[in-house]
């Protein structure tokens, strides 16, 4: 039990390559910490570690023990966390990063909905667009829109969604701007495109009605990396915002924006749950599902 404990606090030290920030993870002291990892190598008989004031690194030893241990260390507290749940609902900290757009305008009601059914998780959101480091930060899991990352290699990515987009704008916008009942008309309006790399003059890919499509070359005046800011610039009249329904659900109910081109839509947008591994504790497993459930469902 002593070498399986040891064996979980040096796959903190390795995965955050440093003692401070594992001893903050794990809640203990630097110095105990550091001994018992010293103790660990005493008693398998190698060095796993290079310690320098600046960094911590792996040995090749103990590149190879990480990558053994981690799946042990990983394999027990599923072990565990399953035999909990047999006398107590999940609990502990759930720690999600997530994009505010998406966070706002779709998971709000759905994270409500989570905490009311287990009231022993609590939560710590980071609502940033940054690819954020599941290895090196105390994450469980990110949220992100977009195709899967592809690196690095063992990162998880589940498809936990996919976002209708269609085209909208405000009626004092139409008003002033030429006639629009063709895609190919887009090229002669101005259009709020998310997306940091999409400048002027890009092809906009791809409109689909049914079975056609259509590819679009765009003016683009606005380029950003939020909806959020997209839907408001267009409200406005500003432009034309690419939005799925239930972003643009209120203002179109207040009259603020109409959907244009309602034959056509883009390509939906895919949302992946990504985590650093497939063995997940119970309350980030339970929560995956949660999302994917209520996605499917619609709500």
């Amino acid at each position: 039990m002593e070498l399986l404990s040891y064996m979980r606090l040096f796959v903190e030290v390795a995965r955050t390559r440093s003692f401070r920030r594992a001893a903050e993870a794990l809640d203990m002291p630097n110095s105990t910490l550091s001994r018992h990892i010293a103790e660990l190598e005493k008693t398998i008989g190698l060095r796993l570690l290079h310690r320098s004031t600046r960094k911590v690194e792996l040995t090749e030893a103990g590149e190879v023990y990480f990558k053994r241990c981690q799946s042990i260390v990983e394999e027990a507290r599923m072990a565990h966390e399953s035999l909990l749940e047999v006398v107590e609902r999940p609990s502990g900290t759930l720690r999600v990063s997530m994009p505010v757009d998406l966070a706002t305008g779709y998971l709000a009601p759905i994270l409500v909905d989570f905490a009311e059914a287990y009231p022993l998780i609590a939560f710590e959101f980071d609502l940033t667009p940054r690819r954020v480091d599941l290895q090196a930060e105390p994450f469980d899991l990110a949220i992100r829109i977009g195709p899967p990352p592809t690196a690095p290699s063992m990162l998880v990515a589940r498809q936990i969604a996919l976002l209708p987009r269609y085209l909208y704008a405000a009626p004092s916008y139409l008003k002033e701007a030429p006639p629009l009942s063709h895609p190919d008309d887009l090229s002669q309006h101005v259009l709020c495109v998310v997306g940091g790399a999409v400048r002027q003059g890009d092809v906009w890919r791809t409109l689909y009605r049914g079975e056609e499509t259509v590819d679009v070359m765009i003016s683009t005046r606005f380029a950003m990396n939020s909806v959020g800011l997209g839907r408001v610039l267009a409200t406005h009249g500003m432009g034309i915002a690419v939005l799925d329904t239930e972003l643009a659900r209120d203002d179109v109910a207040l009259g603020r924006l109409v959907r244009v081109l309602p034959e056509w839509s883009l390509e939906p947008v895919q949302v992946h749950a990504i985590t650093e591994t497939r063995l997940l504790p119970a309350r980030t497993r339970l929560f995956i599902e949660f999302l994917k459930t209520r996605f499917s469902s619609g709500a």
